[in-house]
């Protein structure tokens, strides 16, 4: 099993899951040509897509699903609750979940699990292939012991890594949006994604990445210090970017994949 980024932030998030003749995105917040755009970076064209799942439906996680379901007729899987929200609408083809059911998409097979996120019914993923897991988790304001236990035996990780607390709360927000943001049902600080790593016994053995940073409100020696705290050295560990993600990865190996391995 192999994963990719489109990109990752607020401005837009994607990600692409790999598993025998199974590619999955989740989510999806870029337009229609930009998508395209940042597919063929990966050697990917839509029409190879089998899915997209959706965590929920927040404009940089959404904004682009329904143009690209429509256009290459692929299925959506989301939750009733973001169904509702009417953000997926115009999607070729729906296909609702509750935030807490199992289901296979393809030959993947996939847990959804409840997270704590001001969104209608939000979720995060965990995905298995072949006795390999693969934990997808941003977007949510505080850690439980919930989520601990679903994510607990990944073998590569996905982690948000928001903002640094001082930097949100010394930065130009308004005060409305920073207790939003720094709230049990906002995002992650460091300091909280890196208890979450303590706490699940360090990195995983695969791939660990660090997600959903903040252009405004983060850096990266603040979430490498908050990192250095859990880990020994931060060797293997992958920064995802906003504006060209991460290249493929395979879930239980320490090294990015070959240009000649993307197409296999």
């Amino acid at each position: 099993m192999r994963f990719a980024s489109l990109g990752s932030g607020s401005k837009g998030n994607a990600t692409l899951v790999r598993a025998g003749e199974t590619l999955l995105m989740v989510d999806c917040g870029f337009s229609l040509r930009e998508t395209k755009r940042r597919l063929a970076r990966l050697s990917v064209q839509p029409e190879q897509l089998s899915a997209i799942l959706v965590t929920h439906e927040h404009s940089d996680h959404c904004a682009g699903v329904s143009s690209l379901s429509r256009n290459y007729r692929i299925p959506v899987y989301l939750t009733h609750g973001t169904a509702r929200t009417g953000r997926c609408d115009g999607s070729h083809q729906l296909n609702c979940f509750n935030s807490e059911d199992a289901f296979t998409v393809g030959g993947v097979d996939v847990r959804a699990v409840t997270v704590p996120h001001d969104a209608a019914e939000p979720c995060q993923f965990l995905m298995s292939w072949q006795e390999q897991n693969l934990g997808i988790l941003t977007d949510l304001g505080s850690v439980t012991p919930h989520v601990l236990e679903c994510f607990r035996h990944c073998h590569s990780l996905l982690l948000e890594f928001n903002h640094d607390l001082s930097m949100l709360e010394a930065g130009r927000y308004p005060p409305a949006l920073k207790r939003r943001v720094a709230g049990d049902w906002g995002h992650l600080n460091n300091l909280q994604a890196a208890q979450l790593l303590r706490q699940l016994g360090g990195a995983p053995v695969g791939h660990l990445v660090v997600a959903h940073i903040s252009e405004n409100n983060n850096s990266r020696e603040s979430a490498e210090a908050a990192l250095l705290t859990v880990l020994d050295s931060l060797e293997g560990v992958v920064w995802a970017q906003q504006k060209e993600g991460f290249d493929w990865l395979s879930v239980c190996r320490s090294e990015p994949l070959a240009a000649s391995e993307r197409s296999a």
